[in-house]
């Protein structure tokens, strides 16, 4: 059981995307009815001073009947905001090891790819 009591199901598919300090799910379950069911949990890493850290986890439950309008908002406002804002990552220009070399940004020794050209366009069905 998890921490809200509900019986955790056997996964039938599953699919992890990590993020840094933050690790996605995408994991396929069956109802007891026996239809399948979308959970996608983010699990995020905090380190504590002593070196010691946890993990805290938020998920979400998706059916199929809202898949559909789901993945219809999810791509309008991830299009929105790379539109708005473009694919820099802003916030990397506030972490410690930031720098520009050459014009191009540099977060310690990775280069931050972001021209659009990286960019791979996923849609809600490829998951």
């Amino acid at each position: 059981m998890d921490e809200k009591g509900f019986i955790e199901q056997e996964e039938i598919f599953s699919q992890v995307l990590r993020a840094g300090r933050r690790t996605y799910f995408f994991d396929v379950r069956e109802t007891k009815a026996g239809d399948y069911y979308l959970t996608i949990t983010e699990s995020k890493k905090f380190t504590h001073d002593d070196g010691s850290f946890h993990y805290k986890k938020h998920k979400i439950y998706l059916y199929k009947e809202d898949f559909t309008e789901f993945a219809d908002i999810l791509n309008k406002a991830t299009s929105f905001i790379v539109n708005e804002k473009g694919q820099e990552v802003i916030s990397e220009r506030h972490q410690k090891d930031y720098h520009r070399v050459n014009g191009e940004e540099v977060n310690g020794s990775n280069v931050n790819e972001s021209s659009t050209d990286s960019f791979t366009d996923v849609k809600f069905e490829d998951i």
